[in-house]
């Protein structure tokens, strides 16, 4: 049995990553999501909402589990016998660092591959960066993120920008 694992920040889980999730689905046994807890970036979501909103979006699929986790991607893929890390690809930028991550988890752990899917062309625009940055200016985010997501995502953004500052803090990088 082929055990992989789609990680990620997720925050928040779009269309691209549940079109990568369901077609990842469809090619191994078992497909373990895995919420990274603790990136190096600034995050509006918890784990834990992550991982509810990614478990509404994927509702349904049975070879697929959902779970959160820290430290060395590798390292949990030998923590859940999995053997394969799955990526997506959308732009060219994404390929250098896809390409330099599957490198530095090849010299980490030789007995893990990295699959690439390249994310469908009607998705090729969506991070999670541009889904919050688009709200953030009161855009349509409606055919980027299910209406849960894109319920919770307002209701947040409401919260944070409740000081009157008009300030939210984020950080756009590669998500």
């Amino acid at each position: 049995m082929t055990v992989a694992v789609y990680p990620g920040t997720f925050d928040p889980v779009h269309y691209g990553h549940i079109d990568i999730a369901k077609r990842a689905a469809k090619i191994f046994d078992r497909l373990i999501i895995a919420v990274y807890s603790r990136p190096l970036k600034n995050l509006l979501f918890t784990a834990d909402e992550r991982l509810s909103m990614m478990s509404q979006a994927l509702h349904g699929l049975p070879n697929v589990e959902l779970d959160t986790y820290e430290g060395l991607t590798v390292e949990y893929l030998r923590r859940r016998g999995a053997q394969v890390i799955v990526r997506g690809l959308r732009v060219t930028y994404d390929f250098e660092l896809e390409y330099q991550m599957a490198l530095t988890n090849k010299k980490l752990a030789p007995e893990i591959e990295t699959v690439c899917l390249v994310t469908s062309l009607e998705h090729a625009f969506l991070s999670s960066s541009i889904v919050k940055e688009v709200a953030i200016a009161g855009g349509c985010i409606d055919q980027m993120v299910p209406p849960h997501v894109a319920k919770a995502l307002l209701e947040r953004l409401k919260t944070l920008g409740a000081d009157g500052s008009g300030k939210i803090p984020l950080v756009s990088l590669r998500d």
